[in-house]
Formats: C-alpha cells, structure tokens, sequence
C-alpha cells in the first residue's frame, strides 16, 4: 500500500489532506529540442516540485514489461488456438430488439422528423424523353414569315361600348403573338401603335396558377399547360386574349397559302364585318292641335330652335301681287246675314286667302277684316294630310267653308277672268264657263234690270251716268291700264278701300286729272265715312 509520503498515512480516500501552505502548482516542462527536432522529456518532478512516486522508466521499458509473461516451472505454455471469427450480422441475424433477455419495450412509435433533413433531401428525379423538336430549327425556317390576321372586338353590349379593329400578327419563328391598333382619320383616339406587345400568349393554365401575380411576374411553362399555336387562329372564329373576344374575319394570302399547306384548310373567305346602318326611325309628328298652320307646328318637332317652314320663292316672285277677288255671301239661318257681303281674296304667291266685310252704314255689324291671311282647310280632310282650297275651288256658285262658317261665291273681277282663261288647264270646264257667262251678263244687262235698278236707287243711276261721262272725256288718258292695279298693291286685305291720303298719292303718280270737275264728284260719290274711299267704281269711270 502506498504511504502519504507526508503525514505518514496511508494513501486511501480520507486519509490524505491537502497542503493549506503550498503555493507553487507549476508543471515542469517535458517538450524541448535536440538537433532542431522536437522532444519528450520525462518529467522529474511532478506538479509544484513534489517529488513523483513511480519508477522512472520510458513508455518502450513500460511496453515491454507489460509484454513478459513468468515462465512456467514446465516450460513455455501453449498457445490455446484462436476462437473462429463470427461477425455480428451473422451473430444476430434473425435475432429483433430484446425480449430473449427479458427486457420488455413499448410499442413503436412513429420517429420524429428532421426539418432541416427533409430541406435537404433531394426530389426524386424525372428522366424525360428528349423532344425531336429543335428551337434553333424553326428561328431558321420560319424567319420573317409572320400570319396576319384581321379582327374586331365588339364592345357595344357595354356603357360607350364600340366595334374597334385590329390586325394580329403571329410570328412563326418562336410562336409570339402580336396585336395592333387600326387608327382611322379623326378617330378621337391617341395614337398608340400597339395593344399588346410580342408576346407568347398562354391557353390554359394550371389549376394553381390562378392567382400567378401576372401583372408582376412573366408566366413560365411551368404554370401554362397549353400555349395557342397558328392553329387556333382561323378566320370565321373568336378567342380570347387579355380578357377581350377577338373575331377574326379575313387574313393576307401569305396566311392562306401558309393554312392551305400546312393544316390543308382551303376555305378561309373573308367576313363581311361593315357596320350595317340602322333602319331609319319614323319620325311621328303629335297630333295638330289647332293653332297656325300644320306646317309651322310641325317645325317644332324637326329643330330645337324651330325655323319657317321653306318657301317656294320661284313661285312667290312669279305671282307677286297677284290676287284673285271674289265677291260672297254667308249661308246662314240668321235674317241679318243675308244682306251681308264679303270680298274674298286669294292670293297665288302663298295660296293664303283673307275675308273683308265692307261696312255698311245702320247695318248694326261692325265691318272689317273678317280673316286674315291665312290657309284654309277644306272639309272633311284629314289633319295629317290637309287638303287647301286653291285657285280652281272659286267658280260662280261655289260653296267655301272657312273654319265651320259657309260662304257662296257670287261675283269676281275681270282679272280672275283673265287669269282664268291664261291657266285654263287648273280649271274645270265648268267652273270657266260659270266665269265667262257671270262677266257676259255683267257686261250686257237686260233693259228691264236697268229700269229696275234706276227705279230702285237713284244715287246708282247718277253714279253710272257721271262714270259713263268720265269715260267718253277721258278714253284717251293714258293712265288707265295702271290705275287698277295700283290700287291693288296697296289694298293689301283687298277690301276694295283705301285711305284718302294713299288715293290722292297713287292718283298724283299716275298722273290723274283729280281737279277736274267730274273726277271730283266721282271722288265725293265713291268716299267713306271714314276716310277711306271705294275705287273700285272710281277705276271703272277710267276702263272701256
């Protein structure tokens, strides 16, 4: 047993004490060099100083004397023959975890999995057969070969919606497709050359690439399980792009003989696609309701700001001042309408007709304008179509209706005779007849009629004595084809009357000897109460 070199003890657990006092716990130094080689040396001493308990001998004298064995009193002992060498998959083949030991485990359970081990682990790979289709192969084939395809995208089923064509282009070298805008003159639109710029356009997608940031990233193959190629361009059919229905209706003949090759598609004509103009909208004009004409109630309906409805000018120049008097009488129950006289004037430039009531002293009816120049229905036409009276409707017994109210024709002048006979293809037979017989009788009265008619009014028989007088002094004055007329001008209601001041005016311009005698009596029997005087009995004194 080995003693405590320091108290005496033996060297056993509980029996050695440390020096409270030592102080020095160095280690000598057993590396150094000889010859430039390094060294072991043994150490002497031991930590601190102390001095080592065992014997000083190297590793090799160690070696060696744990090598010796005592010979035996009998010699050399023999060797026992090795043990034959099992290795221990043959040990414990057939031979599971530990019950042949007595040792109980729990059932198995599943291992827990590494993350970082799954990340590493690499995809199972995918040997695909190589294609025979060669990129390089089409670039140089089909270089600068491009499809054009005319198209449309109708939009008028939306708001401001429109029919807009563009022409596709499809490069056949790498399968890109191309869109462009067809601009027209004055189109309102700015002029960007292109919709959509070369580009592979993709078919159908993967199921999970419906929500593929598009607009951020570019569409690989791996999300397109089907890319459009030239055969899914054909005019007569539609497809979508970018969201927008396309609808091809012709090609070039470059993509037609291109088709005609390639797919054996020969019948590609072309579709008519022009805009085909709407059926024009009848336009329905409201109800006339009464007022002014139809014609100037119409232009209401045809303008915002309504304007006059147009004029025929030729005829207004061609029958300027001239008028067509007739002399009627009103067709009425009541006694005190019998006697009353109307002058009816119609006049060609307008086909307008006016009323004048000469007045009549103690008649009890205020005498006048009876209608002014006005259009006059006939009955019984319709509102949509109104029928006017014209030039051939006033004959010598004629019956006109004016607004409910009847009127017949009794008398005329010379002039609508005249007329008459230079237009006699507006006019029936009849109705001339009636004209030319009325001026006959008028012209050549029976004996007995103008005995009659002196015995009745003395004042007419004076008037047509000084008015024969004036004709037989005056035959010769040269003023007398004019003078009628131009009292017609400014007899603008052709009422027969005109104002005093106005009568000695156009007989001044017309050179009329008005201080004469006789025209001045003429000029006393044929005035007016109110300042107005009747010249249609003064012309007479100046006609044969």
């Amino acid at each position: 047993m080995v003693s405590n070199p320091v108290h005496g003890l033996p060297f056993l657990p509980g029996t050695s004490f440390k020096d409270s006092m030592k102080t020095a716990f160095h280690r000598s130094q057993t590396l150094g060099y000889r010859n430039g080689y390094a060294i072991v040396r043994h150490p002497t001493v031991g930590i601190g100083g102390d001095r080592l308990q065992f014997n000083q001998l190297s590793q090799a004298e160690l070696d060696e004397l744990a090598s010796k064995a005592p010979v035996l009193t009998y010699g050399q002992p023999k060797q026992a023959p090795p043990a034959d060498f099992i290795p221990a998959h043959v040990a414990f083949d057939k031979k599971v975890f530990l019950e042949s030991q007595g040792i109980e485990l729990n059932p198995p359970e599943k291992m827990a999995l590494d993350p970082y081990t799954e990340l590493r682990k690499q995809p199972l790979r995918k040997y695909v057969t190589p294609s025979d289709f060669d990129q390089l192969k089409q670039f140089l084939t089909f270089d600068k070969q491009v499809l054009r395809f005319y198209a449309i995208w109708d939009d008028t089923d939306s708001m401001y919606g429109e029919c807009r064509t563009y022409i596709i282009h499809y490069y056949l070298m790498d399968d890109t497709v191309e869109i462009r805008e067809v601009h027209e003159r004055n189109d309102g639109r700015d002029p960007f050359p292109l919709l959509m710029n070369r580009q592979r356009m993709p078919k159908v997608l993967v199921e999970n690439a419906k929500n593929f940031p598009q607009c951020v990233l570019e569409i690989s193959d791996q999300e397109v399980l089907e890319w459009y190629t030239a055969k899914d361009f054909i005019v007569g059919k539609s497809l979508t792009i970018l969201g927008r229905s396309f609808f091809i209706y012709d090609c070039d003949p470059f993509t037609r003989r291109y088709y005609k090759e390639k797919f054996g598609i020969t019948d590609l004509p072309r579709i008519d696609v022009s805009k085909r103009e709407p059926p024009p909208v009848k336009q329905e004009l409201p109800p006339y309701n009464g007022f002014g004409l139809v014609e100037d109630s119409a232009q209401n309906c045809f303008a915002l700001i309504p304007k006059a409805p147009k004029k025929d000018v030729i005829k207004m120049l061609v029958n300027d001042n001239k008028v067509l008097r007739y002399l009627a009488v009103l067709e009425s129950p009541i006694p005190e309408d019998k006697d009353r006289r109307f002058v009816f004037s119609y006049f060609l430039a307008t086909d307008m007709i006016s009323i004048f009531e000469p007045p009549v002293r103690n008649s009890g009816i205020i005498g006048g304008k009876y209608l002014g120049r006005t259009k006059v229905v006939k009955p019984y036409s319709t509102v949509d179509n109104p029928v006017y009276y014209g030039p051939s409707d006033f004959f010598i017994g004629a019956v006109i209706e004016v607004f409910g109210h009847r009127f017949i024709i009794l008398d005329t002048d010379e002039y609508v005779l005249k007329y008459m006979e230079s237009n006699a293809a507006q006019y029936s037979p009849e109705a001339l007849a009636s004209i030319q017989n009325h001026v006959r009788k008028r012209e050549a009265p029976a004996p007995e009629a103008e005995s009659k008619q002196t015995e009745k009014d003395p004042g007419v028989q004076e008037l047509e004595a000084l008015i024969d007088t004036i004709q037989k002094q005056l035959k010769d004055h040269s003023c007398k084809d004019n003078i009628r007329e131009a009292f017609q001008i400014y007899d603008k209601e052709a009422s027969g009357y005109v104002d005093r001041d106005m009568f000695f005016k156009i007989c001044e311009s017309l050179n009329v000897p008005v201080d004469d005698s006789l025209v001045k009596e003429l000029i006393r029997m044929c005035s007016h109460g109110e300042g107005k005087i009747n010249y249609y009995n003064f012309v007479r004194a100046f006609s044969n």
